[in-house]
């Protein structure tokens, strides 16, 4: 387990982390894999997306409103993410998505965003306290 102190989110680099957000369950399903990038940066929130974040054969518009979706914002939002006293000081880069032809949507992203975040942290900093999943 990792014992960095957290002043600041990331504390280093983390590259390549993975969220999945499948429901499958019966109808409506939900899909949503991301691959995205935590730097350290300025204090608050900077994000943006890579020109590997594309879907072939969607069009842009769609893509741009699944990039908006991406759910890190609300994640880190959340009072109950972080320690207290750390500070969010983080560039996220949607590095690649990848989509279902008809499971998905905006909320699955949103989804998986928030679980991005969670990903960071817990390699950040090692698995939480409290077991996941823990209700948005």
């Amino acid at each position: 387990m990792t014992t960095e102190h957290r002043t600041t989110f990331p504390p280093r680099p983390l590259h390549g982390v993975k969220a999945v957000y499948a429901r499958q369950a019966g109808c409506p399903s939900s899909f949503a894999l991301a691959v995205a990038d935590f730097e350290p940066w300025l204090e608050g929130l900077e994000f943006e997306t890579a020109d590997t974040s594309t879907v072939p054969g969607r069009p842009a518009a769609e893509v741009a409103e699944l990039h908006e979706a991406f759910g890190v914002r609300e994640e880190l939002a959340d009072p109950a993410a972080l320690v207290p006293g750390t500070a969010v000081a983080v560039a996220v880069v949607l590095r690649s998505i990848e989509v279902h032809e008809v499971d998905t949507h905006p909320r699955a992203f949103r989804q998986a965003g928030r679980q991005a975040v969670r990903n960071a942290l817990a390699q950040a900093y090692g698995p939480p306290a409290t077991p996941w999943p823990r209700l948005p």
